[in-house]
């Protein structure tokens, strides 16, 4: 082969071979960040259930199933909600049987395919929770954003913002908590959520650009009235409350923040995500390399939170150490740096976004006696 053509051969191979390496990296970026409020939360295994009786079901024995506290359990065209292991009612060694605690809809008959979510409850807060609620909208940056907000006499407001893999229902969890104590709660869809507008690039940044959500949402609530308002958020919910807290243009009516889960590593977040949807090991840099250029610069949201005058509010954070997607270890590093603001409660045996499920009353315990000195 002449040396010419030989370089061509070559030139062409390594840009046959750069092309191939641009289609995998984006086509594993998207396993990743597919932006889709209900797709499920990577991680979770599917489940087989075994049998039902009443009040009580047998399913696959695993990690998750054995988890303490209180689910929702879904499959297709199901959902119910499931209490506590009963360790005393017979099971065989490959299975375990938890408390039934009702089923909202189907019926989970043996062989049903399921798996175990933090959302407790389907609906609106009047169809799940018996609670009224008005349908709003949320004049967004990118459109109007759907919300409920379930009205009460205060006015310090909560808005609830859900995280990975779960819709607005994913607060109602919690919105009878902040009903009683007479607090009103706004829980916004943002963009990518069903009824939202699309995020732009059809991708999830994990709350480096869905915070401006967050401040729209924070400028409707005191238009309506709100003197003060505590964010609430889940996974990167927690993450767009911390960047509001830093840039929004009104973070002087921020009281508090409430930080489940956050995401506070964008590139280990998305490193687990990858490999939780089984992106091939060595893919896994190629999407984060993808990834970054496609939703942008993102920037140390840990450095950030930390900077002295950046976090002006009191923040709580609730996470565990079982947490595969968003790891703990940036939370307590978090709560080091700024001791003087933030309190950080460790929650053991749950994953991602699940620290009120395995003990509601400690959760909501936790969060009184942060909201006393802020009403």
């Amino acid at each position: 082969m002449r040396p010419a053509t030989a370089t061509a051969a070559a030139v062409t191979t390594l840009l046959g071979a750069g092309a191939a390496a641009v289609a995998a990296g984006r086509y594993a970026s998207d396993l990743a960040l597919k932006a889709s409020s209900v797709r499920p939360l990577p991680g979770d295994p599917r489940l087989t259930v075994h049998a039902t009786g009443p009040g009580r079901i047998t399913l696959t024995r695993s990690l998750a199933s054995l988890r303490p506290g209180t689910y929702g359990m879904e499959g297709h065209g199901l959902h119910a909600v499931l209490g506590p292991v009963l360790d005393r009612a017979p099971h065989t060694a490959d299975t375990v049987v938890r408390r039934l605690e009702r089923i909202e809809l189907g019926a989970p008959g043996p062989g049903a395919r399921v798996r175990l979510t933090p959302a407790l409850h389907r609906g609106t807060p009047t169809s799940a929770l018996g609670l009224d609620h008005e349908d709003v909208e949320i004049p967004g940056e990118l459109g109007p954003l759907p919300a409920w907000l379930v009205p009460a006499p205060r006015t310090t407001w909560v808005i609830a913002l859900h995280g990975l893999g779960t819709t607005r229902e994913h607060p109602l969890n919690v919105v009878p908590f902040y009903h009683r104590h007479r607090i009103p709660v706004l829980v916004p869809a943002y963009r990518g959520d069903e009824g939202a507008p699309p995020s732009p690039d059809g991708l999830a940044h994990l709350g480096d650009s869905e915070w401006r959500d967050v401040d729209a949402a924070l400028r409707y609530a005191v238009r309506r009235g709100a003197r003060k308002v505590v964010l609430h958020g889940w996974g990167p919910g927690a993450s767009m409350a911390l960047r509001a807290a830093a840039a929004s243009g009104v973070r002087d009516r921020i009281g508090g923040l409430v930080l489940d889960s956050p995401v506070l590593d964008w590139e280990v977040t998305l490193r687990s995500l990858a490999s939780a949807r089984h992106v091939p090991g060595f893919l896994v840099p190629l999407a984060v390399r993808a990834a970054r250029g496609r939703t942008g610069p993102h920037g140390d949201l840990l450095r950030l939170a930390s900077a002295p005058g950046a976090l002006r509010a009191p923040a709580l954070i609730l996470h565990g150490p079982e947490d595969a997607i968003a790891p703990w270890e940036p939370s307590v590093e978090l709560a080091a740096r700024r001791p003087d603001l933030i309190s950080l409660r460790t929650v053991r045996d749950a994953p991602h976004a699940a620290m009120w499920n395995p003990d509601p009353v400690h959760y909501e315990e936790s969060l009184r006696r942060f909201l006393v000195p802020l009403l």
